[in-house]
């Protein structure tokens, strides 16, 4: 009787062998049922030492070891193995090492080490070291390291010591260190060190260090050291010392800031100022309030300065080019209307 076992065993443990080069044990009626090896098909469980030029599967795929490259096919329901590959995932993936999708990973995959895809990764998506994709992660990311995407990124995400985009970022992201996208960020954003984009970021910004934009800023934005924007800088700006933008509006306070044109409240205890032919609408508090082109507001400062005035200047001395000699320079208060 045992020897009977140990031959069946055998028997066995040779046909899964034979398996890895395309053939398969298929105890199936009409495609649906258990398949052991290498088959194309199968609507059911499916057992497999290496995928190669897999085609579908409905229901549970489990291999032994990487997917011969590149991953091919589509698996319906659950992908489970060291590191499952197929074309596209769809259900939920699980990975030893990791999940990895040719073409996409759709549902719930979960890898020790990561969850990756050629083009898109969709749901939620956890990786111990990293989630990426070359096209777009869209839904719940979560990647110990890192998480990253070739164009968009969109959903809760969270990437352990950075997150990045080539295109565009939305919904809540947090970085570790950094976030960054090559296109624009809106929602609700967190990094340790620094959040960047390329084209504008909108919403609730915050970063230990800076904060940083070719194009607009608008929202809330509090950063540990410094702001900037290459566009508008719009909303609520807060920074530990500087913040300046081609245009300014709404309130901006940091020990230092400027800009060519401001329209709101500026809180700035050391510096404030506006550059040449730049203009100033609204009230500005500082010790040093350096207007170099047109002042239509209110100034408060120690020293106030404006190339051209157009309303209010009180501080302990105030200049005021555009006037009269005898009243540009008065201590207390300059006006000019």
């Amino acid at each position: 009787m045992k020897k009977r076992i140990v031959l069946f065993l055998l028997s066995f443990c040779v046909l899964i062998s034979k398996s890895a080069f395309a053939q398969s044990l298929d105890l199936t009626i009409e495609g649906y049922g258990i398949s052991f090896g290498n088959s194309r098909k199968v609507n059911g469980i499916r057992i497999n030492v290496r995928d190669t030029r897999l085609q579908r599967v409905n229901g549970l795929n489990l291999t032994f070891w990487k997917a011969k490259d590149p991953p091919t096919g589509t698996v319906n329901g659950f992908s489970l193995g060291i590191l499952p590959g197929a074309g596209t995932h769809n259900g939920i993936s699980l990975g030893v090492v990791g999940v990895e999708g040719e073409d996409a990973v759709n549902g719930l995959a979960i890898g020790s080490f990561g969850v990756g895809s050629g083009h898109r990764v969709f749901g939620l998506a956890i990786g111990g070291l990293g989630v990426g994709a070359g096209g777009s992660v869209e839904g719940i990311g979560v990647g110990g390291l890192g998480l990253g995407a070739g164009s968009n990124i969109a959903g809760i995400m969270i990437g352990g010591l950075g997150l990045g985009s080539g295109g565009d970022i939305g919904g809540i992201s947090v970085g570790g260190l950094g976030l960054g996208a090559g296109g624009h960020i809106q929602g609700i954003n967190i990094a340790g060190i620094g959040v960047g984009s390329g084209n504008g970021i909108a919403g609730l910004t915050f970063a230990g260090i800076a904060v940083g934009t070719g194009g607009d800023l608008t929202g809330l934005t509090v950063a540990g050291i410094a702001t900037g924007a290459g566009g508008t800088l719009r909303g609520l700006t807060v920074a530990g010392i500087g913040l300046g933008a081609t245009e300014i509006e709404g309130i901006a306070m940091a020990t230092a800031a400027g800009g060519l044109d401001f329209d709101g409240l500026a809180v700035a205890p050391a510096y404030f100022r506006i550059t040449e032919r730049g203009t100033f609408s609204g009230l500005s508090v500082s010790a040093f309030n350096h207007i170099q082109g047109r002042q239509s507001g209110i100034t408060i400062g120690i020293f106030n300065y404006a190339d051209e005035l157009n309303g209010i200047q009180i501080g302990v001395l105030n200049h005021a080019k555009n006037n009269p000699k005898l009243l540009r320079w008065l201590p207390g208060l300059n006006v000019n209307f």
